[in-house]
């Protein structure tokens, strides 16, 4: 087909299609183990997309892994379908990272990275599902912050050290990094964050914030296209052991969207945002210190916690997790560091928790919210604005 394409000839020849009502997916991903075909989360959509106002669309999540085989004579595709896996809670998901995986035990896998949206709140998922070809597993272990959309994402694995790296480039997260302090804005900004999540050999997931970013506001809805030319595993993982050049030319990031600011979902009048006409080139860089990757600490803290509204008008909701009978301390501060307000909550039971901020004395600005237990400590920015 690409040889039809160069030479400006037809390319009808090249392709064949069938029809199949259990394809009617959008924001899904497609992925394959072995000789499975995984179609994974996504909705099915019906109508124009017109959210402002009132809505003429419907959209129906799958809520389903869908595995099928494909057999091809020459001539003919048949599909046979295999037993749909169903989750309403984990996998009511679309516009999330479906990544190819090089598991621990050394098998091929698919990971579903964050993702919209949660069944009872219009946010992200922070949580990630691994998929393999005997079931899949909900992570509840491990908290993305950085990349909740899709976007382009480059796999990794070292064979020498068992250890997967997934890295993602920019898109729309819910965080991000400001002055080394973690910021929530539930609105669900554009980022240019550049982040990193591995899983290591007894399977800890941890993510780190790279120290380059996107030039700008790139990277929702673009894809990584790999050079096949690299060492690869047959899902098109990178065999990362096997680099010994200085510099190593992996892929390109093409498409997406190229925003002019973070927050312009409910004032886009079609010219704050647009396709991205720029691709880039994405190197592999031995020997050569280029900086250190971030820790986010949030991602390995089990207290997972969410504010909302945010901004406020200082009247808010904590929401958090956590998994033993303790005291949780709640703080706030200002950004110098002056401890405001503090409240013990006492003897809290394990599982989710919330706790309602109502107080009227705060004055607009920004502040650092802290919450603590006996073992775990995690902060927020919170914005009040009145």
């Amino acid at each position: 087909m690409i040889d039809a394409i160069i030479s400006n000839s037809s390319f009808s020849e090249e392709i064949r299609q069938i029809s199949d009502p259990e394809f009617a997916v959008t924001g899904g991903h497609l992925k394959k183990i072995d000789n499975t075909f995984y179609l994974v989360g996504g909705n099915k959509f019906d109508g124009n997309y017109n959210p402002m106002g009132n809505p003429t669309y419907t959209q129906v999540y799958t809520n389903a892994i869908r595995k099928f085989n494909i057999a091809d004579d020459g001539e003919t595709l048949t599909i046979t379908h295999l037993p749909t896996i169903s989750d309403p809670e984990n996998l009511h998901r679309r516009d999330y990272n479906a990544v190819p995986q090089i598991m621990p035990n050394g098998e091929q896998g698919i990971t579903a990275f964050s993702g919209v949206f949660q069944p009872d709140i219009n946010l992200p998922f922070l949580n990630c599902v691994d998929i393999d070809a005997n079931g899949y597993a909900v992570n509840n272990d491990f908290q993305q912050y950085y990349n909740h959309y899709h976007c382009a994402v480059a796999p990794l694995y070292s064979a020498s050290n068992n250890e997967m790296h997934n890295v993602f480039f920019g898109g729309i997260a819910q965080y991000y990094q400001n002055a080394g302090t973690l910021v929530q804005d539930n609105s669900v900004p554009f980022v240019n964050t550049i982040a990193r999540v591995t899983r290591t050999a007894d399977g800890t997931m941890s993510e780190y914030k790279l120290p380059t970013e996107m030039p700008s506001l790139l990277g929702a809805g673009a894809e990584f296209i790999a050079d096949l030319t690299n060492p690869l595993y047959a899902n098109e993982v990178f065999k990362l052991d096997d680099f010994t050049a200085d510099s190593t030319l992996i892929g390109y990031i093409y498409g997406g969207i190229s925003s002019t600011a973070a927050n312009i979902f409910f004032i886009n009048d079609g010219s704050q945002s647009s396709a991205s006409s720029q691709i880039f080139k994405v190197y592999i860089i031995l020997n050569d210190e280029v900086g250190v990757d971030d820790l986010n600490e949030e991602s390995v803290n089990t207290l997972g916690i969410s504010v909302y509204p945010n901004p406020s008008d200082s009247q808010f909701t904590v929401r958090f997790n956590i998994t033993q009978r303790v005291d949780v301390k709640v703080s706030l501060f200002t950004l110098d560091g002056q401890k405001i307000e503090e409240q013990l909550l006492e003897n809290l039971v394990p599982g989710e928790n919330t706790y309602h901020h109502e107080s009227s004395e705060l004055q607009n600005g920004a502040y650092i919210l802290t919450l603590e237990t006996p073992n775990e400590t995690s902060t927020r920015r919170i914005v009040i604005k009145r």
